[in-house]
């Protein structure tokens, strides 16, 4: 029987400039630009729809065109979008300004809607009804830090997994008062030290180090260095793929997520699940698009030549 997951988080616009020469700080650059619908929590939906499950995305919304370009995506990755709209609102929006190899440069997040998503919210009958019936549980730090203790507070109750995407260092804290209840979090070094407030000289010591702040199991990349994972006492480093061709860096974490979980609710160990991540991960990495319009879980299959075994470190 297909797996459900309730998403619940981000779903916006995303619009990256990217530089055609040598990036010249301060001054004008020549380059294109491109927009697209995206979000931490709406990429990981997409991704995992792609690989065969069912997918439920809440989020807040605004009532413009905006909007309507993230219901579309919605619809057309087969995510079941349940969206809260805000018809006198704009559609929240991330600006980024992005390096001719596919580096971000700067970006400019423009959320204020999310704080629209009140803990309240989460007493809609179908929402209550969503979180009955899914077998999982992912969000991101795009809400309010009060909506994500309650999400969490509501999946212990009903025995629910549950997993977060951090999306940066600055919203990563705002997980602070649930990361005990969390199954597992997916974050990069960044947010990891703003959570901790630490940087070890090994980074296999980010599994104590976040498991000292309560957590159960996680996932830290590190750009193409080793990325850590641990699930309970397991922990384990893996390299990630070698992609020659980077067209955009945008939703690798995003992608990540998704493969990690999805290899997670088929019963992978986290060794396993993090090599599924990291081929979701190269994939997207190669596509324009912050989602790979081509994945299957066929093509993740294939991918997964690409990516070493996962090194056993405990």
């Amino acid at each position: 029987m297909q797996k459900k997951i309730l998403v619940l988080g981000g779903a916006h616009i995303d619009r990256r400039g990217r530089i055609s020469g040598t990036t010249a700080e301060g001054a004008s650059n020549p380059g294109t630009w491109f927009e697209e619908p995206g979000g931490g929590g709406f990429n990981a939906a997409r991704n995992l729809a792609r690989l065969g499950f069912e997918v439920t995305l809440i989020s807040p919304r605004g009532g413009d065109p905006t909007g309507e370009m993230v219901s579309e995506a919605a619809d057309f990755a087969g995510v079941i979008d349940r969206p809260f709209v805000f018809l006198d609102r704009k559609t929240p929006s991330y600006t980024a300004i992005i390096e001719r190899d596919g580096n971000l440069v700067i970006a400019l997040a423009d959320m204020n809607l999310y704080q629209m998503f009140v803990p309240r919210r989460l007493s809609i009958r179908a929402i209550r009804d969503a979180f009955a019936e899914t077998d999982f549980i992912l969000f991101d730090a795009n809400l309010p830090a009060e909506t994500l203790q309650a999400i969490v507070t509501r999946a212990r109750a009903l025995g629910k997994r549950t997993g977060a995407i951090a999306i940066s260092p600055a919203k990563a804290v705002k997980l602070q008062a649930c990361l005990d209840g969390l199954d597992y979090l997916f974050l990069n070094e960044a947010e990891a030290a703003a959570l901790t407030g630490e940087r070890p000289n090994d980074p296999a010591h980010w599994a104590s180090l976040l498991r000292d702040i309560g957590l159960k199991g996680a996932v830290v990349t590190r750009g193409q260095r080793e990325l850590i994972a641990f699930e309970g006492a397991r922990v384990v480093a893996l390299q990630p793929a070698t992609v020659e061709n980077v067209a955009d860096v945008t939703g690798a974490g995003d992608s990540m997520a998704a493969g990690v979980i999805a290899a997670l609710l088929n019963d992978k160990p986290i060794s396993d699940a993090v090599r599924e991540g990291a081929a979701a991960a190269a994939l997207t990495v190669q596509s324009p698009h912050a989602v790979n319009e081509n994945l299957s879980a066929d093509l993740l299959k294939e991918t997964l030549a690409l990516v070493p075994q996962a090194r056993i470190l405990h």
